[in-house]
């Protein structure tokens, strides 16, 4: 049955050098790896395919009675324990950190195979599908290694064990003895790279404990620098690294997820690839890492916006755009991957994303939100920097007004959206705050004009008073979650009673056991076929909500909940299904970020 050939999304930990990263499974096996960026076509894409996606698999050969996957301790190493009747054996997972200073070092893939006690029999299979599986790769034995080649990518394989080469694979069986390790090394070479020259095995394995070391050193320093000492710092710390994972260095680009094509629904059509920039997730994910003391990520990534700004206007869609690939293009075509089957079925399976073309004015808000924190937190922000945004805001000015696809991109046409007029607000209200706490040119005048009409239109049209709440938007009585996030942007106070009652309805209408649907698509549909679980983000701001309310109680039983949620390493997917598995791409930052933000505030509440 196709279920069988597919692990659960959830059984997944994440391993990167923040330019791409892996998927492992508990089964040893990495079924989903893109190279040399997030945004490359895939090399290992089984998680998409069992038969055509390729993987690289390393397990014991006997019988297996258990498997546990954790993550070394404050890194991104990812170990993998199998437990058999012959003995116990780990595969320890990590990507070094290749830095812009040294270049020699190329980008690479280890595994690690280490006895822990008695003898076991192992298996490898190497079985690179580059092009998302459309290409196969020819294999070339050279120097105790192998050399795979395809149109597309360039690959050396490199192993302490004997490997053999089979219709376009590398495989191998060995015996792990007492007290063995076993290194398999994959470099991902670039046009005219060579492998780096193999030594004796013993000066492998101690290269291998070098870069062990020095990844490890990596992300402990790096972690070190977080201010947070609240009551729930294993798993914020475990978000923190996770969206460290999903930042591409070289150019400072924060992406929504490194996956394409996970499903929504199983079997369903909701299948999007996410490994690009929306301006909304990174902003969010910025002010996540602000909290936390990270300012150098908010630093590179807002060099990456400035380049943005400077684009000039889009046209019809303002002058920034809802996504970005890493390198800053707009234009993400979207197409369907027919000749993949999809997770478990899943399909279509689309690379690229259409709703790069919608308008969504919430952007604004969420962007220069960041902006107004890292000015704040961080560094005061440049004349140029405000020059930008002083332009940018002239364009929202005139076209704040304007009917959007909304923070949740469907594609049933524009409406009149509440959360977005919500966050044109914030993008005016934090620039006013800025202009006056430094001192900076402002037309101060007629922006806070335009802020108060736009509140007043809120407060007009989007509270429906027969639901007694705030309503997605002008032309329905539909709920929405997002609207949770009224006080966190300082709208309006958690206690005022329009919003104590918004709280009250969607606790009766979107939410199950803490979990919150972002909205009912059978009041509001939303263009597409299907249902869909609930938005793990929405259920953190409701943790939020609560307890802005002062239903502090009831904020954390909502939030100890949330964490049964996640994955045997504290990793969250978009969604949860109601019997509780993790559905859409996986991690999403989307949802890491806003654990953060609900666990520090919770913290302040109990404080």
């Amino acid at each position: 049955m196709t279920a069988q050939r597919y692990l659960p999304i959830s059984e997944h930990g994440l391993i990167g050098d923040l330019r791409t990263a892996a998927l492992v499974g508990t089964d040893g096996r990495i079924d989903w790896f893109c190279c040399p960026r997030f945004d490359s076509p895939s090399v290992f894409g089984s998680l998409l395919d069992a038969d055509k996606g390729g993987f690289w698999e390393i397990a014991p050969l006997c019988e297996i009675a258990a498997r546990h996957q954790f993550y070394f301790p404050d890194s991104n190493i990812l170990i993998t324990r199998f437990l058999t009747t012959d003995g116990i054996v780990e595969v320890q997972d990590f990507m070094p950190i290749v830095r812009e200073r040294d270049p020699d070092h190329q980008q690479r893939l280890m595994r690690r195979v280490v006895n822990v006690r008695g003898s076991v029999r192992m298996g490898v299979r190497f079985a690179p599908r580059p092009d998302y599986g459309r290409e196969r790769c020819t294999a070339e034995e050279v120097g105790g290694g192998v050399r795979f080649t395809s149109p597309s990518v360039r690959l050396a394989l490199s192993a302490t064990v004997e490997l053999s080469v089979s219709d376009g694979d590398a495989r191998s069986s060995f015996d792990l003895e007492a007290g063995r390790t076993e290194l398999f090394a994959l470099e991902v070479l670039g046009e005219g790279e060579e492998p780096e020259a193999a030594g004796s095995e013993s000066e492998e394995l101690l290269d291998a404990d070098r870069l062990f070391d020095a990844t490890v050193e990596f992300w402990r320093r790096w972690l070190a620098k977080s201010t947070y000492t609240g009551r729930w710092r294993e798993m914020v710390h475990r978000s923190a690294l996770t969206l460290k994972l999903l930042t591409h260095e070289p150019t400072g680009a924060v992406i929504a997820s490194p996956t394409l094509g996970l499903p929504e629904q199983v079997g369903g059509e909701r299948n999007w690839d996410y490994r690009y920039v929306w301006i909304r997730d990174a902003a969010f994910s910025l002010y996540a890492l602000l909290r936390l003391g990270f300012t150098q990520e908010a630093e590179a990534f807002i060099g990456w916006l400035t380049d943005r700004f400077a684009s000039g206007t889009n046209g019809d869609l303002g002058p920034l755009r809802v996504m970005y690939s890493i390198d800053g293009d707009a234009e993400l075509t979207e197409i369907e991957l027919d000749h993949l089957e999809g997770y478990r079925g899943s399909r279509p399976v689309r690379v690229g994303n259409a709703a790069s073309d919608q308008l969504q004015l919430d952007i604004y808000g969420e962007i220069i939100d960041s902006v107004y924190l890292y000015n704040k937190y961080g560094e005061p922000i440049s004349h140029d920097t405000w020059t930008n945004l002083c332009s940018m805001l002239d364009w929202l000015l005139e076209h704040w007004d304007r009917e959007d696809e909304g923070i949740w991109e469907t594609r049933e046409g524009r409406q009149h959206h509440t959360f977005s007029r919500l966050m044109c607000w914030v993008a005016i209200e934090r620039m006013v705050r800025m202009a006056r706490q430094r001192g900076l040119p402002a037309d101060l005048g007629h922006w806070t004009t335009v802020r108060d009409e736009i509140y007043h239109q809120i407060m007009d049209r989007g509270w429906n008073a027969e639901r007694g709440a705030f309503v997605q938007n002008y032309a329905t009585p539909v709920l929405d979650a997002s609207l949770l996030l009224m006080p966190m942007v300082k709208f309006i106070s958690p206690n005022d009673p329009r919003f104590v009652s918004t709280v009250d309805a969607i606790t009766a209408d979107l939410v199950v056991d803490s979990l919150v649907f972002r909205y009912d698509p059978e009041q509001a549909p939303d263009g597409l076929d299907g249902a869909e679980g609930t938005f793990s983000i929405c259920s953190f701001w409701y943790v939020e909500a609560l307890a802005r309310c002062g239903r502090v109680e009831e904020a954390r039983l909502a939030l100890e909940k949330m964490f049964t949620y996640a994955n045997h390493v504290g990793l969250y997917a978009e969604e949860i299904g109601l019997t509780g598995e993790q559905l859409g791409n996986f991690p999403q930052a989307f949802t890491h970020l806003s654990l953060i933000s609900s666990a520090i505030n919770l913290d302040r509440a109990l404080s």
